[in-house]
């Protein structure tokens, strides 16, 4: 049988980046993988250009039952470290909106960088090859697999989550963990558009492709960012973003208008122009069919001029205070993570070794650490990885 010192399952972010690591020491790797290509999940990220990772990143951008578990891994392998290695390959990149980076090109240029350091190290990769059992053995584990047996001394697990089924996503890195006696956090779809039911989507219908600025809270957390109606309800970054702290039953207030004190422009509005529409006030400050469903909604009489204070008040909060309570998310179809995982208590935060099965270690999207939309995943999957490379 075949003797490899390390065995990693996963060729995502996390699962090349400590095959690169582990590789660098002089350990024989090998990166099994039941998809067809690597790094599928790079390759779609960032409408095709990668949000490789995030200038700003810290333990605050994270999920996890035990918020300071990513601290060590963070601080040992961070975003600038990452930048080095992109800026080694010469791939160019630029800064978005709070502290993303993304590649010029392509995304593709992120995955052919980490290939190459697998390759130029000695890493080697099996493609379109499904795992069909993992044991513990003397010499460390023996990894059945659909093109025949192997054993390894360190096996790491980089399988990531549920999110994206269409790419293969599934939940056997759980099903090992739960083998070998880890104990899991509940899983559930992260950074996921949120649903509404059908009597509220039928209200909303005109509004399906309309997107504004909004301060989305619940929980006593609030993201500002883009908001977009969907058919199905909301999405856009304020909302995948929140959707992270949601649970059913939970409401959410929205801002369509942030910062804006909408009463008092209203009540200006109504004293310097009266006879115009509410309608035509609030599409000053507001998308057309928004302003128009809201006015409708209010049954506004014809003028400002014919409204009260108690009335203009109603209509501001419809606008900068609305609260709802979702039915659901997409789900996993069109979530970007997975959240839960792994139970970090059964974790090394240096290692990423399980603490009572030496050799196992588990890395990226499959342990609960959730980072937030924005680069923050990926530089989890790197400084995770990284991690368990130098010790697998």
């Amino acid at each position: 049988m075949q003797h490899i010192d390390v065995v990693v399952i996963g060729a995502g972010a996390a699962g090349m980046m400590c095959a690169i690591e582990a590789a660098k020491r002089g350990r024989s790797v090998l990166v099994l993988d039941h998809a067809k290509t690597p790094g599928e999940k790079i390759r779609i990220s960032g409408g095709g250009r990668c949000n490789f990772t995030n200038i700003h990143t810290s333990a605050r951008n994270f999920l996890s039952r035990n918020p300071r578990f990513c601290i060590s891994a963070l601080s040992r392998y961070s975003q600038r470290d990452f930048i080095q290695l992109v800026e080694r390959h010469r791939i160019a990149y630029h800064e978005k909106t709070l502290g993303q980076l993304f590649c010029d090109e392509s995304a593709t240029q992120i995955i052919a960088m980490l290939l190459a350091e697998m390759r130029d190290h000695g890493a080697k990769l099996e493609l379109a090859t499904r795992v069909e059992s993992v044991e513990k053995s003397e010499r460390g584990f023996t990894v059945r697999h659909s093109g025949g047996s192997l054993s390894c001394q360190s096996l790491v697990v980089a399988t990531g989550g549920k999110s994206i089924p269409k790419m293969g996503a599934t939940g056997f890195g759980y099903d090992l963990a739960t083998q070998f006696g880890l104990r899991l956090v509940e899983t559930r779809p992260g950074l996921v558009p949120l649903t509404f039911d059908p009597h509220l989507l039928e209200r909303l219908k005109p509004l399906a492709g309309v997107a504004v600025d909004a301060t989305a809270t619940c929980r006593k957390t609030r993201f500002d960012e883009a908001m977009l109606f969907t058919h199905r309800g909301l999405s856009g970054p304020a909302i995948l973003q929140i959707s992270s702290y949601w649970r059913e039953g939970d409401e959410i207030a929205l801002s369509m208008l942030p910062g804006a004190d909408l009463f008092e422009t209203l009540r200006a509005q109504r004293a310097s122009n009266g006879r115009q529409a509410l309608q035509t006030a609030l599409s000053h400050h507001l998308p057309k069919k928004l302003a128009q469903l809201i006015a409708a909604e209010a049954r506004a009489p014809a003028n400002l001029a014919d409204m009260s204070d108690a009335a203009l008040r109603r209509t501001a909060a419809a606008v900068t205070d609305w609260r709802i309570k979702p039915t659901g998310s997409e789900g996993y179809r069109t979530a970007e993570v997975t959240l839960g995982g792994v139970d970090t208590r059964d974790l090394d935060s240096k290692t990423m070794e399980a603490r009572t099965t030496p050799g196992l270690y588990f890395i990226g999207e499959v342990v609960d650490v959730t980072g937030w939309l924005g680069g923050y995943n990926f530089q989890w999957a790197w400084s995770s990885g990284w991690c368990a490379g130098q010790f697998a």
